[in-house]
Order: structure tokens, then C-alpha cells, then sequence
């Protein structure tokens, strides 16, 4: 018999790693006491209802971003953009710290699930907004408070937006998205997290969130598995509807296959010997250069739209 593990602790596990890697600045998570909640004020079938992603549109001059693909600082955004949710979009998550050694990034419906979304849709279960939007992945919290989420909010209020499902995949994206829902709240505007990294948006503090047990990069459900997809779509979609205070934190009852052993190995100092940090230390020193040089020049201003 398998032994169920507690959550991972991303918050204490990835300071550790960082620390192990050299950098003595453990980063202060985002944190709030009170929380901000909109109560639905439709049925939801007469919701109209828009979908938040921190995935980067594929970028092919930008490297590998494909399945197995290591992290890819170039492939970042930096400013919110926006799809037309009635067309099919190459949305990837090799620009994020995702488990890469436990999930496959071959099944896009676990990150980015607009399919199913317009399937629901057309179903009658809600009104899916004309565009979906890409939130960035900022450490800088002044930053995704002043400038991105008033961005956000902007472009869900000239669609009519009522209600959005946001799903996170990195631990920041996690901390991104949790200020973005609750920025959107506070402007009427009802919300779930879709997300694996507990700790992250608890701390931070949301309205509604959905915890699924699952590697990072698997909010949406199990990869090429539709039933669980499905399962975990309509969980959100319950939870929009019937929570009734702030802080309501829904687990999926979905189990990952296999051993739970992967809570292990994500980002644990204490499975790595001294070559394998020295070389994850250049790559972490490399990857945040590159990031910083594409931010400060600002080279992808056609995110904007797509």
C-alpha cells in the first residue's frame, strides 16, 4: 500500500534550493490577512466566463520549448496578452520551474484547457468570453499590482467578463495569478485559482482555489487522461458557483499515478551532490541574466495581442 505524502511545501523547498544554490536572499511570498470576494451574481449558465494562463505563446526562433524542454528564460512575456477563444492556440510552459522530471508538457489540456472550456461552453454550462488572457510571471509584486493587473482587468471588463478560471503552473505563477484573482475580485469580478502549489496561494490569500495534489504544470487535470480533465474543469466551476466567503479552498479527489515519490524531487537540495548544484547554480545565473536583459529592453512588445 502507498503512503500518502502531505502536500509539497514549495514556499520552504524552493527557498532551501536557492539557498543551496548560493543566493542568500530567500524571497518574501506575498501575503494577506483580509481577502476580497465577489459572490456570483448570475446563475452560471448566464455567466460569461474567461480563462487566465501564464503559458507563452510558442515562440520558434526562441529555442526549445517543447515536451522535455529545459527551463527557457527567452521564452517568457512580460506584458499581458490576449487570444481569441474560438481559435486554437500553441500555448507552452518551458519558461517556468515546472516538475520536469514527473509530468511530460505533451498534453497542453493540463495547462492551457480552452478546448474543453469552449466544449463546456457550447454545452450551455456558462458564456465563454471572446478572448482569453496571458498574465506574466513577475517576482516583482509591486509590479504585478500596478501595472498587470490593472491591465488584466481592463481587458476582462471590455469583454463583459463576469468570472474567470486562472491556472497557475510555477511556484510564482502560483503567487501571480493569486494576486491577479484577487485584484479582479475586488473590481466585481468572480474568481478560481486553478493550482498544485498549496502553500503559495493560501499564503497569499484567494477567494476561491481548487488544490490539485498533482506535479506542477498539471492544474487542469492529468495529462492525456479527459476524464479527469473534465472532472477538474467542473470542480472549478462548482467551486465559482457555490463558495460563499473567501479562503475556500477545494482539493480534487484526483490521485497522481504511480509513486508519490515525486514530492521528493522537485527542487530538493537534499537529492543533489555538489556537481549537480554547481551546474544548476550556472544555469539558475544564466537563465536570470537572460531574463533580466529581455525584460529590460522590453523585446516581446507584440504580446500584447495575438
Amino acid at each position: 500500500m502507498t503512503t500518502a505524502l502531505p502536500p509539497i511545501a514549495y514556499m520552504a523547498r524552493t527557498r532551501d534550493y536557492y539557498l543551496a544554490l548560493g543566493y542568500d536572499n530567500p524571497y518574501a511570498w506575498a501575503h494577506y490577512d483580509d481577502v476580497p470576494f465577489t459572490p456570483l451574481g448570475q446563475a452560471l449558465a448566464e455567466t460569461r466566463l474567461t480563462l487566465i494562463t501564464t503559458a507563452a505563446p510558442f515562440q520558434p526562433e526562441k529555442g526549445d520549448q517543447g515536451p522535455g524542454a529545459p527551463y527557457n528564460a527567452a521564452a517568457k512575456f512580460y506584458q499581458v496578452y490576449s487570444g481569441e477563444t474560438n481559435e486554437d492556440h500553441d500555448l507552452r510552459i518551458a519558461h517556468v520551474a515546472i516538475d520536469r522530471k514527473h509530468t511530460t508538457m505533451t498534453d497542453s489540456g493540463t495547462w492551457f484547457p480552452l478546448p474543453r472550456l469552449r466544449a463546456l461552453a457550447e454545452q450551455g454550462e456558462f458564456l465563454l468570453a471572446k478572448r482569453f488572457h496571458g498574465f506574466p510571471t513577475n517576482r516583482s509584486q509591486r509590479h504585478t499590482l500596478a501595472v498587470d493587473a490593472p491591465e488584466l482587468l481592463a481587458r476582462c471588463r471590455a469583454d463583459g467578463v463576469q468570472a474567470a478560471l486562472l491556472v497557475a503552473n510555477c511556484p510564482v505563477c502560483h503567487q501571480s495569478l493569486s494576486l491577479a484573482a484577487r485584484y479582479l475580485e475586488a473590481n466585481g469580478i468572480a474568481t478560481v485559482v486553478l493550482g498544485c502549489a498549496r502553500d503559495v496561494v493560501e499564503h497569499c490569500g484567494v477567494p476561491r482555489f481548487l488544490f490539485s495534489d498533482f506535479p506542477l504544470g498539471n492544474a487542469a487535470g492529468r495529462p492525456h487522461d479527459s476524464e479527469s480533465q473534465q472532472q477538474t474543469l467542473r470542480l472549478a466551476l462548482d467551486l465559482l458557483s457555490q463558495a460563499t466567503t473567501p479562503r475556500t479552498t477545494w482539493q480534487s479527489p484526483l490521485v497522481w499515478p504511480g509513486s508519490p515519490d515525486w514530492k521528493q524531487d522537485y527542487a530538493n537540495p537534499e537529492r543533489l551532490d555538489p556537481a549537480a548544484l554547481a551546474r544548476l547554480r550556472e544555469e539558475a545565473e544564466a537563465a536570470r541574466l537572460s531574463a533580466r536583459e529581455l525584460r529590460e529592453s522590453s523585446l516581446n512588445p507584440t504580446f500584447c495581442s495575438l
